[in-house]
């Protein structure tokens, strides 16, 4: 079943639906995904940008949220020697943050889900939502919840891994298969290191070093495994958000949107 996108996504509403839809009480959603960070190979820069879209769009549709544009520059300091690759400094990726939800919350959604794909950029928006002080805000990360790690480690064949590999490659194989090529998806060499620092392209001396980008071996991705990922992340997101919308809202804070300018 296809996604009402002219229902979900502001950016394709007037702004009196958008206002009349927040009067009716429509939660918001805040999705965080990278268009600018290299994936391997065999996947595109805007990876997490289609990630964070597709399940925003299926968490709406299930709770007829409102879905604000995505932040798809963000704070990913392990990627800059790939070319296209763009990281935000801490500072100023979460004042973007900090200031785009406060303004969310400003125009009087009663609640704020924000929806992040990525991995450093997780303590940055834990520290721009903290800074708001509101409960009508929830920070999702799409890889935590009871299911999906489970699966993950049922599923997983690779050695190592944690970017542009085996899991990450499955789900883009079920929900993009037009823009994942696996004729050219290659496997990494296991980082003397253990958990890479920043990855480069260009030193095969360094711990670090991946000609490709790739951090794992997305060769053994299949659509199947990917299938299987995203109904257990789904899952999660659901279960997380029904709890957080279901938990009592006070109706209109001016103390709050005050906040925000501080």
């Amino acid at each position: 079943m296809g996604i009402d996108t002219d229902r979900h996504f502001i950016e394709r509403m007037h702004w009196d639906e958008v206002a009349q839809r927040i009067n009716d009480g429509a939660v918001a959603i805040l999705p965080i995904g990278a268009a600018a960070k290299q994936h391997g190979f065999h996947l595109p820069l805007n990876t997490d940008r289609i990630q964070a879209e597709w399940l925003a769009g299926r968490m709406a549709e299930k709770i007829d949220a409102l879905i604000w544009p995505t932040l798809t520059y963000g704070h990913y300091p392990a990627f800059v020697e790939y070319a296209g690759s763009s990281s935000l400094s801490i500072s100023t990726f979460e004042a973007l943050v900090r200031e785009v939800a406060g303004q969310i919350l400003g125009s009087a959604c009663p609640k704020l889900l924000v929806l992040n794909t990525g991995i450093s950029t997780l303590a940055p928006v834990d520290r721009a939502l903290a800074r708001l002080a509101s409960e009508r805000i929830k920070h999702l990360w799409i890889h935590e919840g009871p299911r999906y790690p489970r699966v993950a480690r049922q599923l997983a064949e690779q050695s190592h891994g944690s970017h542009a590999d085996e899991l990450e490659t499955s789900l883009m194989l079920a929900l993009a298969p037009h823009v994942v090529d696996m004729t050219r998806a290659e496997a990494s060499p296991e980082l003397k290191q253990g958990t890479p620092g920043a990855l480069t392209p260009s030193d095969p001396n360094s711990p670090n070093y991946s000609r490709s980008g790739s951090y794992g071996d997305p060769t053994r991705a299949t659509s199947a495994k990917g299938e299987a990922l995203l109904a257990a992340m789904l899952d999660d997101l659901h279960e997380q958000a029904a709890a957080f919308i279901a938990q009592g809202t006070e109706q209109h804070r001016p103390a709050v949107v005050q906040s925000v300018l501080r």
